[in-house]
């Protein structure tokens, strides 16, 4: 008999869930930028639709130029998805390009705003979402 780690079953994600940092897509608007740093890259996604998740990324060994994709979501690694949601130690997945990528674990993340004023560009900054190493 296999012994399955309790955050992977719909249970512990349920448990687990609302005590993660991280960002919902649907909470941003066209435009804002997510900056991401992983175990082992860094990305930055450019926010074209967020209730799809449309975006320009930018990152990683298979993003080094901007290519237009799908921020699905946030996984543990396996076939569990939080769709729309970025976490702070789950791994993003990512849709380009006839592709499904999954990078390494999101180590901290913030997000660029931008608002497009009259005769102006403004830029904000939201706070830094971190986990401890």
């Amino acid at each position: 008999m296999y012994t399955i780690p309790r955050y992977c079953d719909l249970d512990g994600v349920v448990e687990i869930s609302p005590l993660l940092e991280g960002v919902s897509l649907m909470t941003l608007k066209a435009c804002d930028t997510i900056h991401v740093r992983t175990r082992n890259s860094d990305y930055e996604i450019f926010i074209l639709d967020p209730s799809s998740g449309r975006a320009l990324v930018r990152g990683g060994e298979y993003f080094a130029e901007p290519v237009e994709g799908t921020v699905s979501g946030s996984t543990f690694g396996g076939c569990m998805l939080k769709m729309g949601w970025l976490g702070v130690g789950l791994r993003m997945e990512i849709y380009a390009s006839g592709q499904r990528t999954i990078t390494s674990p999101v180590k901290s993340l913030w997000v660029g705003h931008v608002d497009f004023g009259a005769d102006q560009f403004d830029s904000a900054e939201s706070e830094l979402v971190e986990m401890s190493a």
